[in-house]
């Protein structure tokens, strides 16, 4: 945990950002009946009941030492989707740092397996040599940007937290 700790004290390097990701469900309702509308001296009101329109999956990606927060919306909450979110912070949101840190729960879809489950393994691992997550340490990749593919998620990389 204290390595963890440690992350969040370094000062901020934008060729090396810190990124706390979390996911979470979210159920989806709708309006069984109209609202009752407002009246002079009386607020609208609305019904107990709901109608259930299924789940999403919230990801949030925060940034504490830029003060940034980025939310994706998914159908699901599955390793595909996970790995789209990682690619989507290393090819669109940093894609000129260097490495990114990136702070996560040890749910089971956030894994390098993941990664090689969305991608090609030639896109999942670019550089074999490079360092592989370890449970509550801070994980950065070993490879130059020069030396990655524009489109990879050799920067994607990570610490978890139990």
């Amino acid at each position: 945990m204290e390595d963890v700790l440690d992350v969040y004290t370094r000062p901020y390097d934008p060729q090396r950002p810190l990124v706390c990701m979390d996911e979470s469900p979210k159920q989806l309702v709708g309006e069984a009946r109209a609202a009752v509308p407002t009246a002079p001296g009386r607020a609208a009101r609305y019904d107990y009941e709901y109608v259930r329109k299924g789940v999403a999956n919230v990801f949030l990606f925060f940034e504490p030492l830029a003060g940034q927060r980025r939310v994706k919306v998914t159908e699901r909450r599955t390793r595909i989707e996970w790995a789209a979110g990682g690619r989507e912070l290393v090819d669109q949101v940093h894609p000129e740092a260097e490495k990114i840190v990136l702070v996560m729960d040890q749910l089971n879809t956030h894994s390098a397996a993941s990664l090689y489950e969305a991608f090609p393994p030639a896109e999942a691992n670019p550089n074999p040599a490079r360092p592989k997550p370890r449970p509550s340490a801070a994980i950065t990749a070993s490879a130059a940007p020069s030396a990655l593919p524009k489109n990879t998620s050799a920067r994607f990389t990570g610490c978890a937290i139990r």
